[in-house]
């Protein structure tokens, strides 16, 4: 059985950026264990897999490697784009089906693809000391007035506030310590963040 399989980027500036994504359309026919396989053998974070609905436009299903995730912000955008781009749908407004729930998309004339997502759900506050070993940074690089915390719009993921932009882009995370707190806490990852945009003079 040959599948095609798109490969985009999305939030790109140029074609190497991006969060790179796998989409493959018409997808209704393929079992799980079918997309499993395919999105083991592309290997990005996620590949979308296009389906027919009857409660939306379309419905897609994400898997990452390893296993299915409910939602992927970056790949819904792949798609939709890729949709546009294939002259499948025109620019509007959809309802998607996700395993986090309806979404809408809208798509401008432009191409450029925007989504909501469900309400943020805020879980349990993690300990700062969970933390440090994880990024090999200090306490006090930590922003102080905002808790290391689980949030979820469809995925459960570790939001870890740090002091400034500097000491966020000087981090070297410990990717084995951080799967094993990502494993203790049932989350998809860290996203850890500066409130600062730009580095000060």
């Amino acid at each position: 059985m040959k599948i095609k399989v798109h490969t985009l980027n999305s939030f790109a500036k140029t074609e190497s950026g991006g969060n790179p994504a796998g989409v493959v359309l018409e997808a209704s026919n393929l079992s799980e264990d079918d997309m499993k396989r395919i999105a083991k053998k592309v290997g990005f974070s996620e590949t979308a897999f296009v389906q027919k609905s009857d409660k939306a436009n379309f419905k897609v299903r994400f898997f990452t490697p390893n296993n299915e995730v409910n939602l992927c912000g970056h790949a819904t955008i792949a798609t939709f784009f890729l949709l546009t781009n294939k002259r499948i749908i025109q620019s509007g407004k959809y309802m998607l089906e996700t395993k986090a729930g309806i979404l809408n998309i809208q798509v401008k004339d432009n191409r450029t693809v925007f989504m909501t997502q469900i309400l943020s759900q805020f879980s349990e506050e993690i300990n700062r000391k969970e933390i440090i070993e994880c990024l090999n940074i200090s306490e006090d690089q930590f922003l102080s007035d905002l808790p290391i915390q689980i949030v979820s719009t469809g995925l459960r993921d570790i939001l870890v506030p740090i002091k400034n932009l500097k000491i966020l882009l000087s981090i070297k995370p410990n990717f084995n310590k951080i799967s094993d707190i990502s494993k203790k806490y049932n989350v998809v990852g860290f996203h850890v963040f500066s409130l600062e945009t730009k580095l000060g003079s």
